[in-house]
């Protein structure tokens, strides 16, 4: 199965006008994920036949969530001379609820009951905390790698589990084209 394999390229015409019908936010959903097609169309070597548009947006907008976590992290352990574990924890959490939210309503245009789709993202974030957050992170930190050097090798990590996980269990609803 390939990244491309999703709602990607182009929705129909009567999926956008559907999404337009249902608020303000229905427009910046539709030009959002209009964008990031235009951009995979673009991609060079032959990318645009592997990486759907929902793979970018993720990109996107995880790359914004996991700067928010670092500075989090930065202004919570450096700043406030918070322990380790308890800024890891808190950053780790205001961001991941930042990139669900974002997520949701711009890249995987949900419309599913959001109730079930928060328990399977807090599970997912609960094994992704454990394994690479707290495993990875945290464990290369206390081997003595700067603690923002472990955080990116772990960022790198969790990103690859963490767009599967959305793709196809938490926002599983979305329509595939």
């Amino acid at each position: 199965m390939s990244l491309r394999d999703d709602t990607a390229v182009a929705a129909p015409q009567d999926q956008r006008s559907k999404a337009a019908d249902h608020a303000v936010t229905g427009a910046d959903q539709g030009r959002f994920q209009a964008f990031m097609a235009v951009i995979v169309r673009r991609l060079p070597f032959g990318l645009s036949r592997v990486v759907a548009a929902s793979f970018l947006g993720y990109a996107l907008i995880n790359g914004l969530t996991f700067t928010i976590d670092l500075g989090l992290l930065t202004v919570f352990r450096s700043g406030f001379d918070w322990p380790l574990p308890a800024a890891i924890t808190t950053a780790y959490l205001l961001a991941f609820g930042l990139s669900f939210l974002l997520n949701r309503s711009l890249n995987f245009r949900s419309h599913a009951p959001a109730g079930p789709q928060v328990v399977l993202y807090l599970v997912a974030i609960g094994i992704n905390y454990v394994a690479f957050i707290f495993g990875v992170g945290a464990g290369l930190a206390w081997l003595g790698l700067e603690y923002h050097l472990a955080r990116i090798i772990a960022g790198l990590c969790e990103a690859v589990y963490m767009y599967s996980v959305m793709r196809w269990v938490v926002f599983r609803d979305v329509a595939r084209h």
